[in-house]
């Protein structure tokens, strides 16, 4: 199997500054020595948007100093935190299609990894929902039917569906329901991940099953009734893992933070 690593909503902010109180810049190295050491046969580190809190260069300058220490070869993508033109000047090797958007193709193992631009355009840090628009739905069509008959497996920031937080799915992807009606056409995707919640969500929608995963930094609680699209608790962080074979998709969640407390202890046998 192909394992993949999945970081998403990082939040990196200038040095001397926190998030709610916590630190990114130390969540995050922990969640990259953490992944070294445990992970170092992953092919991938896929990181889905939302790097920094504010869009701007300093933040941007932090994530690259963190991300250095990673053995593991990285994808950047971003989210409605990010500003895209100074992602770009921070990161002027990442790739982008044709158009200037923050998005890619690329087969992994069994699979091919579609990592798509959610970002309003032009990006707006004070604007959090998500779209594609037709440039880029146009792009992910041809994309899909390059794939063939091979598995395809979707990375966005925002979910282009509801994910049960009314506070998170008001900012969610706008044309949700274009993206599904194109990827609908070819039958390849196997799966969809997606962050921007900062809570551990699974299930299917249309039946296709999706994975959202936690941040390094801090989580949404647990409030199914709040339309607040603001709220925070600190909780451990948290990757995910992916598992990927020809016929099947595994997904797990490390929460390192815990993880690194721990020793694992073997149960004694009974005689």
């Amino acid at each position: 199997m192909t394992k993949l690593i999945v970081f998403t909503d990082l939040h990196m902010v200038p040095e001397g500054r926190r998030v709610f109180g916590i630190d990114p810049f130390a969540r995050l190295q922990a969640g990259v020595r953490h992944a070294n050491a445990i992970h170092p046969d992953a092919a991938q580190v896929i990181i889905t948007g939302d790097l920094t809190h504010e869009g701007d260069v300093a933040s941007y300058r932090r994530v690259g100093q963190v991300l250095g220490e990673l053995t593991i070869p990285y994808q950047l993508m971003i989210g409605n935190h990010d500003r895209r033109d100074a992602f770009l000047d921070s990161f002027p090797a990442a790739p982008r299609d044709g158009r200037g958007f923050v998005q890619q193709a690329l087969d992994v193992g069994a699979c091919r990894l579609i990592l798509l631009d959610t970002a309003l355009r032009p990006p707006s840090v004070a604007n959090h929902a998500g779209e594609l628009g037709a440039e880029r739905l146009a792009w992910l069509d041809a994309e899909l039917a390059a794939a063939r008959d091979k598995p395809v497996i979707v990375f966005m920031h925002h979910p282009p569906h509801a994910t049960g937080f009314p506070g998170m799915d008001r900012i969610g992807l706008h044309d949700g329901d274009d993206f599904f009606r194109h990827i609908a056409r070819h039958g390849n995707v196997r799966h969809i991940v997606a962050g921007h919640v900062h809570r551990t969500v699974s299930g299917s929608f249309r039946g296709i099953p999706f994975s959202i995963f936690k941040s390094p930094v801090h989580q949404q609680p647990m409030d199914l009734r709040s339309l607040d699209s603001s709220l925070s608790v600190d909780e451990p962080a948290a990757y995910g893992i992916l598992l990927l074979g020809p016929d099947s998709v595994i997904v797990h969640t490390e929460d390192y933070e815990i993880a690194s407390r721990s020793t694992p202890q073997r149960e004694p046998r009974s005689r």
